[in-house]
């Protein structure tokens, strides 16, 4: 087996066409979700709909994520609806248009699972980063995520905030995606059935997910947990495109790079738990845009060597 790892990522520009595509799937997402959500409405439907539809809302959060801007408002005051006009002629102002990202939390969540995973390839690798909402001297003078937020440890020390628990494929896409408090243990999302019912094969992690029990309940659904092992243990028999495949579980972390410096998932200026889930879902979205991911490629050798049984 012979294996490549490509690190290199091409930043895409925001173009007509990206916003024209992005715009055309959430649009035809949003119509049929509301044929579906419809009928089971309960309460009075509002007489005036709002000026921008939830599939432009949509749009314009995903591309401020492809977009290369650091501010939400800048982008949108700044180049939406100065350069944008001709896409989106109904803007809000600013206020409005954070009230309407709140509403489309649950559309736009289910456009990202339904429209824009990726499939599993029988090679996976799982991952948690940390989400953090404030820097730790201003811990105890956060009151947006008091309630929410706890404090948890990782590789790069204590934080405060959320972790994002991913699993990827070996073309860098994404297939599922878990958003816990920081203090929840790495292996517990693996341990929700829902969470790895559609991955098969092998699933590569780090030594925070060794657990005997975990491989086992894994391995009855037809998942085979791959991991490292401490210092203190015991050596193991392990294939070899194992161990190489475990060289190259940094693909993994250079997706979350790629989340936290290029889709902007991670910032200390939210003011509300709702807008907070709005930008983490709409950063995945716009991850889902990019034209090329972090990826490996892999290709079998036949050595014609002779298996002696």
């Amino acid at each position: 087996m012979v294996i490549k790892h490509s690190k290199t990522t091409v930043y895409m520009q925001l173009t007509s066409d990206k916003i024209t595509e992005i715009f055309y799937l959430a649009d035809e997402f949003c119509q049929e979700f509301s044929r579906s959500v419809q009928p089971y409405q309960i309460g009075n439907v509002p007489k005036k709909k709002p000026l921008m539809s939830q599939s432009e809302v949509i749009a314009i959060m995903v591309s401020f994520h492809l977009g290369g801007y650091r501010n939400l408002k800048h982008f949108y005051l700044g180049y939406v609806q100065k350069h944008l006009e001709g896409y989106f002629p109904d803007t809000v102002s600013y206020n409005r248009f954070v009230e309407l990202t709140a509403q489309v939390c649950l559309p736009m969540t289910l456009f990202l699972k339904m429209c824009c995973l990726g499939e599993c390839t029988g090679i996976s690798f799982v991952d948690s980063t940390p989400l953090r909402v404030c820097k730790n001297k201003r811990i105890k003078r956060n009151k947006v995520f008091r309630e929410t937020a706890t404090t948890g440890k990782s590789t790069m020390g204590w934080f405060f905030g959320f972790k994002l628990h991913l699993i990827i494929n070996d073309k860098g896409e994404v297939l599922n995606f878990v958003l816990t408090q920081a203090n929840v243990d790495d292996r517990e999302p693996l341990k929700n059935r829902k969470f790895v019912e559609k991955i098969k094969g092998k699933l590569y992690g780090d030594k925070g997910y060794l657990g005997k029990g975990l491989t086992e309940l894994l391995f009855m659904d037809g998942l085979h947990l791959v991991t490292s092992i401490r210092n203190n243990m015991k050596n193991v028999l392990m294939e070899l495109k194992d161990k190489i495949l475990l060289r190259k579980r940094s693909v993994i972390e250079t997706v979350n790079d790629e989340l936290k410096n290029l889709c902007q998932i991670e910032h200390s200026r939210h003011r509300s738990f709702s807008n907070f889930i709005a930008n983490t879902i709409s950063a995945l979205i716009a991850y889902c845009f990019l034209p090329k991911k972090p990826a490996i490629k892999y290709q079998p050798v036949q050595s014609g060597q002779l298996t002696v049984f």
